[in-house]
């Protein structure tokens, strides 16, 4: 790469202002208390939907706009290209639209069509891929076509983001959590999609000496709950996840499997049911990746009353549910797709009416 010109160096300094002041125009996300007959164990959602781009993704794609900025690897003539399944797209065309430069999101051909609007909505061109797991491949190729930038969510993820703090997630989550009834969490559950949000979140309980436990929940046909467990990272899978934004064919390498306590394997109809379960607790719809976080989180808090334990759980409400109308919300698509949710949503139905909780995990 040339060096940076004086031209250049102006132009990098005015992309970062506008970068920095549209997150000083961002307010910091809410965080709701999920209501559930959990005795003793309260669960909060960290509502990310509320960012300008409507997913946890603006948080990653401002830092890794950031971090390729200062670098000096996006310039005036950048084209930025990057692999994503729909909401980092979304994200980043956000920014590469605030900073004046074009962008190309290289994407599976399954991506929702509300994703594929939302990108196009922001000036950006969708490059779509029928084989999910030539898109690392296909960006790499498209940055040497136009000289541009592949900004490489799966690599830079975790270290892009400041995890000793500057207002990151984990540090957000924690100050708003310190007036609650138990305001170290027990568990914090996420999932995984780059693995830099369980990167950062895991790296800072440590940081802070702060007792809480880190799990990763984690969709079908992932790569990352069977390389976890068998401590590898050249596990893959040929199937790539029905959950978008979380779930990958490969062990990413963001993905830092040694601050991760825990991780559990979630079924994608539970997924679906517990998103539809959780629109109808907050009165409007969640996408398929939250009901993956909160069937998780519930296993969790389950075992903490069976313990009789009492502490709070926190999890992550990823996106809206209006990006899936034609998908989770579509009993037609779930049938397509030989999905059954009934079990799961009757297991819902369950627990909530009784509080049996032995139902949740049945």
């Amino acid at each position: 790469m040339p060096k940076t010109s004086t031209e250049d160096r102006a132009w990098i300094a005015e992309a970062i202002r506008r970068v920095d002041a549209d997150a000083n125009r961002s307010a910091d996300t809410h965080l709701h208390v999920l209501q559930t007959p959990l005795d003793g164990v309260d669960i909060y959602l960290k509502d990310e939907s509320v960012h300008p781009t409507g997913s946890l993704k603006h948080r990653l794609a401002r830092s890794l706009f950031l971090y390729a900025l200062c670098n000096g690897w996006v310039r005036p003539d950048s084209t930025i290209i990057e692999a994503s399944s729909g909401s980092t797209a979304v994200s980043e065309a956000y920014f590469a639209r605030l900073i004046g430069v074009p962008f190309i999101a290289v994407m599976p051909a399954t991506t929702s069509p509300e994703k594929i609007a939302l990108i196009e909505f922001y000036g950006a061109t969708c490059h779509l891929v029928d084989d999910p797991g030539t898109v690392y491949a296909e960006a790499r190729r498209l940055e040497g076509e136009t000289g541009g930038h592949y900004m490489d969510q799966f690599t830079y993820a975790e270290r892009a983001t400041d995890w000793r703090g500057n207002n990151n997630i984990a540090e957000s989550i924690f100050e708003q959590m310190s007036a609650e009834p138990h305001p170290c969490p027990t568990w914090i559950v996420v999932g995984a999609g780059t693995g830099g949000t369980s990167a950062t979140i895991g790296r800072f309980v440590r940081y802070r000496r702060f007792d809480t436990k880190v799990a990763v929940a984690d969709p079908e046909n992932s790569a990352f709950h069977g390389g976890w467990e068998a401590d590898r990272s050249d596990v893959t899978t040929s199937t790539p996840s029905r959950i978008e934004g979380i779930g990958r064919m490969r062990v990413e390498p963001s993905f830092v499997g040694g601050v991760v306590d825990d991780m559990v394997a979630v079924p994608d109809a539970a997924s679906i049911a517990t998103a539809r379960w959780v629109s109808v607790l907050l009165g409007r719809p969640v996408g398929g990746s939250t009901g993956t976080n909160v069937w998780a989180a519930l296993h969790y808090g389950q075992s903490m009353v069976d313990a009789g334990a009492a502490g709070s759980i926190v999890t992550l409400l990823c996106d809206g549910g209006e990006r899936y109308v034609n998908t989770y919300f579509d009993d037609a698509w779930l049938e397509a797709k030989g999905i059954d949710i009934a079990p799961y949503a009757a297991v819902l139905r369950t627990f909530s009416a009784t509080g049996e909780l032995s139902a949740v995990t049945g």
